[in-house]
Formats: structure tokens, C-alpha cells, sequence
């Protein structure tokens, strides 16, 4: 179980919302959000609705001023939907492909690269599927930079998720420290 509170303005001011599960448009229930707490559990949140644009992984803690939180080198001025990320216990299991479609080059990983590029010898890394648990995309080298949340399922095309120009070097499990 998971619960945060989003603040319209900075340092936890204005009105405020609280959530427990996913919420796709947060812009309806107030006018922005620029500031949050995460009481418990790990969320993702993004600066558009419906789970899109830029992302960024909150866990337990006060994020009194999402201006200055800076993620990927690149501001990120207001929640607009988040997405609480489950608890997992069990095994996990990510299959990479080189190309889009799950084709090309195959990697089966079930534990973090810091360098996914380098250990397997893969030029791009442009699909994927998730088997077991949950799983970070960096588009840097040791676990930095812009990040995507994958859930299980399979991913045919990072560019039609909306993630054209990224290039993914690293990737981590979400391990349960939420």
C-alpha cells in the first residue's frame, strides 16, 4: 500500500490531494502540483497526464520544490499523473532486443547493468520484455539520466511509447525498499 500528497505550490502550500493508487490526470483535481510527499511506498511520477513525458522515481520522503528536483538535466516544473509501483518479492526476469518488435540481438537479464551496451556487445536497444518484476531504463551509464518504469509486459517500441532520441545504457530491478 502506498499513499503520497501532492501540493499545489512549493513547500507543501496550497491545496493538497492525497493518492493511493494510479491517477492519470491530476491536473483535474488541482491546478498543478509542485510539491509532494510520499508517505509510503515508491511511486513514479510524470510532467504530463496519463503516465507520459518525462518520469521520475519517488520513494518514502519530502520533495518540497519539483523546480529544483532535477531530472535528467531537464526541469521538471509539475506532476501531472503517477503511478504507484507494487510490491515485488519474487524472481526477476527482463528479455532486451536490439531492435523494435522483440527482434534482433536477445539479452536475458535478471539482475542491474550499469553498462548493458558494453556487457552484451548490443549497438541499440530498442524493445523489450519484462517477465518477472519491475524494472528502471536509464539512458546513462550507471543507473542516471532520463529513466522509464516497465511493469511485465512486453515494450515492442520505446519510439512509439512516446521515447524516440533515447538510448538505453543501464537498467535496475525496483526491488522491494518501498
Amino acid at each position: 500500500m502506498g499513499k503520497i500528497i501532492f501540493y499545489e505550490d512549493r513547500n507543501f502550500q496550497g491545496r493538497s490531494y492525497e493518492c493511493m493508487s494510479d491517477c492519470s490526470e491530476l491536473t483535474s483535481l488541482l491546478s498543478r502540483s509542485q510539491s509532494c510527499r510520499v508517505e509510503s511506498g515508491c511511486f513514479m511520477v510524470y510532467e504530463r497526464p496519463n503516465f507520459q513525458g518525462l518520469q521520475f522515481f519517488l520513494r518514502r520522503g519530502e520533495y518540497p520544490d519539483m523546480q529544483r528536483l532535477m531530472s535528467m538535466g531537464m526541469m521538471f516544473d509539475s506532476i501531472r499523473s503517477c503511478r504507484l509501483i507494487p510490491s515485488h518479492r519474487g524472481p526477476f526476469r527482463i528479455k532486451i532486443f536490439e531492435r523494435e518488435n522483440l527482434s534482433g540481438q536477445m539479452n536475458e537479464l535478471m539482475e542491474d547493468s550499469d553498462n548493458i551496451m558494453e556487457r552484451f556487445r548490443m549497438q541499440e536497444c530498442l524493445s523489450c520484455n519484462v517477465i518477472d518484476g519491475h524494472w528502471l531504463l536509464f539512458e546513462q551509464l550507471h543507473f542516471r539520466g532520463r529513466m522509464i518504469y516497465l511493469r511485465p509486459g512486453e515494450y515492442r517500441s520505446f519510439r512509439e511509447m512516446g521515447l524516440s532520441g533515447i538510448r538505453i545504457q543501464s537498467l535496475r530491478r525496483i526491488i522491494d525498499v518501498c
